[in-house]
């Protein structure tokens, strides 16, 4: 890749960040499109976020792509946000615009995007998760018919307060719950997501006897990184069918790129490739 003083730089900022496939998926698509630009990985704590984000502004950057922890510190410091984006209180796409920040949110549309396919609508879900990802989760479960939505935390009080700020936003029944509701919430689901953190890098897995799952369940892990997550693997081996994370990300990442660079990606079979080549590196 070659960038000249006139490229388009854009940001993917998270603590960690060292686990993100964006810079990898960003580069395929500018490549493909032959686009002077970069996406440029920036690991930066939860105390530094705000100046950190507007000396990138004020350096001529289009904008940033936000992962945990940043999500909803993102929205709070935008000027101008996106329905979704206020829907879910988080933001995974920051935009530097005339306006200001403009702060947008696209995990609700690549999960239903990578869901499309499975039959949720009528049926119950249950989401393990509380954060900035687990509110774009959840109207992405609301979207896609759900008629009720397991949210299940280490913190069930934190589940709880979840559940009553978005239950407003959303047409399915939002049922808050800590890790001991498990076996009861997921004898009669079609779906389990894991929008949280939990079996990434190095962090522990669910606490989890997917033994409580009917047999014809999905199971779900935003987690990318690695691919095939302790979930995922333990849903395999009980024959259950799984998806794994590089279609939400795939998905999500396609409109922060036109946001960024002004040009529509294409989401494709070379693209998935590309990035199962870099995980597997």
């Amino acid at each position: 890749m070659t960038i000249t003083g006139k490229a388009k730089i854009a940001g993917i900022v998270g603590w960690p960040v060292s686990h993100s496939l964006s810079p990898v998926l960003h580069s395929f698509w500018l490549d493909e499109n032959r686009i002077d630009g970069a996406l440029v990985p920036l690991a930066v704590r939860a105390q530094d976020f705000a100046g950190v984000i507007l000396a990138l502004k004020n350096a001529g950057f289009t904008g940033v792509n936000v992962t945990v922890p940043h999500k909803e510190a993102a929205f709070a410091i935008a000027h101008v946000a996106d329905d979704a984006a206020k829907a879910a209180g988080a933001a995974n796409l920051l935009l530097f615009t005339d306006k200001g920040i403009e702060a947008r949110n696209t995990d609700a549309i690549g999960l239903s995007q990578s869901l499309k396919d499975v039959a949720l609508k009528g049926k119950k879900a249950v989401m393990i998760g509380t954060g900035g990802a687990a509110r774009g989760a959840i109207l992405a479960l609301d979207s896609l018919g759900a008629s009720s939505v397991a949210v299940l935390g280490r913190n069930a009080a934190r589940a709880g307060t979840l559940c009553s700020t978005l239950q407003s936003q959303a047409k399915t029944t939002l049922i808050p719950g800590g890790f001991e509701d498990w076996s009861a919430q997921a004898k009669d689901a079609a779906l389990l997501l894991n929008a949280s953190a939990a079996g990434m890098g190095g962090n522990p897995g669910l606490p989890l006897d997917l033994a409580a799952l009917p047999a014809n369940a999905v199971v779900c892990d935003i987690v990318y990184s690695p691919l095939q997550t302790q979930l995922l693997k333990d849903a395999g081996a009980r024959g259950l069918k799984t998806l794994d994370g590089l279609g939400m990300l795939m998905h999500q990442a396609a409109p922060s790129f036109e946001g960024f660079f002004g040009v529509t990606p294409r989401v494709s079979d070379g693209l998935r490739a590309a990035l199962e080549r870099a995980l597997a590196r």
